[in-house]
């Protein structure tokens, strides 16, 4: 019997690539490229993880396809609603990378409230003074309030980890989180969350009702100093609104992981501000957090495996 037929798009640990190799014929190969063409005929399997969209235009090229494994938490970038319809099934690993995206939020609160300096040469006893007056955290954690916008997997333990810390903590989200999920943070409404907290993350979801959830309107509310974290979608937040704001505010900061699009241009209207600071999509990395994700493998298999 011939094997079934999988294609893996983007990078996935070489552990749980070897693994679905020894079960599958596996083809390695972005969409678009000779290698994807040639299996997407037979294909009974298909792993992406960030940047493939498979929407209705890729099912298409995909006439035998029976799962869909996206190696990363949500299913933005999937259309499930099209997989249904063919009888697709769709698979993610909503809890791998909530330990390593929680441990990025909170080296974001270190680089935002804690400044540091490293000395790599001898100074003057007069320098090394003016050292330690001019390197001063201005805020203490202990004294500020942590606003969490989107209490899923990794809200409730950024959380749990903020209190620990010494923050008070809110939170805000669609559902009602029962109080002891919320580890002591007080559930609030979003525009309340917007004005009473010196720091904000965004957790929330990939669902399309979330696009540009986080407006002029509530970025208005902030804060004159206060730090805004967004380590989950770009396309929440609108960016225009974010960086006029902080135009207006210098001695607030935001620190971004995720944007629309990704990678962003020249057009970002967050490039050139001093106080806003934009990182590559770098949360999740660790190499902990991509192996868990990788194994998305191990649905796909079962799904498709002959019986």
């Amino acid at each position: 019997m011939a094997l079934p037929t999988v294609i893996q798009t983007e990078h996935l640990s070489p552990a749980a690539s070897a693994w679905l190799g020894e079960r599958a014929r596996l083809v390695v190969g972005p969409v678009g490229s000779g290698a994807f063409e040639a299996a997407a005929p037979e294909a009974a399997g298909l792993v992406v993880r960030t940047y493939t969209r498979v929407d209705d235009a890729l099912l298409d090229r995909l006439p035998h396809l029976r799962a869909v494994g996206r190696a990363g938490v949500g299913l933005d970038n999937v259309d499930v609603e099209a997989c249904r319809r063919r009888g697709i099934a769709c698979f993610n690993t909503p809890d791998a990378n909530t330990q390593a995206v929680v441990e990025y939020v909170t080296c974001f609160l270190c680089d935002a409230l804690r400044p540091r300096l490293f000395l790599t040469e001898p100074v003057s006893r007069a320098r090394w003074d003016e050292i330690r007056q001019e390197v001063v955290g201005r805020r203490q954690m202990s004294e500020l309030s942590l606003g969490i916008l989107g209490t899923g997997r990794i809200g409730r333990r950024v959380a749990e980890v903020a209190r620990a810390i010494g923050f008070t903590v809110r939170c805000s989200d669609l559902l009602d989180i029962p109080e002891r999920d919320r580890h002591g943070a007080a559930q609030v409404d979003a525009p309340t969350l917007f004005a009473e907290s010196d720091v904000i993350t965004v957790h929330v979801d990939g669902r399309a009702s979330n696009a540009g959830f986080v407006g002029a309107s509530l970025i208005g509310r902030m804060r004159p100093e206060a730090v805004f974290i967004n380590t989950s979608r770009g396309f929440v937040v609108d960016h225009a609104a974010l960086a006029a704001w902080l135009a207006g505010h210098p001695g607030a900061q935001a620190l971004l992981d995720v944007h629309d699009p990704e990678p962003f241009d020249a057009s970002n209207p967050l490039l050139g501000l001093p106080n806003a600071h934009l990182a590559p999509h770098l949360a999740s990395r660790t190499d902990a957090a991509m192996e868990a994700m990788s194994w998305v493998v191990r649905d796909v298999w079962e799904a498709i495996r002959p019986r």
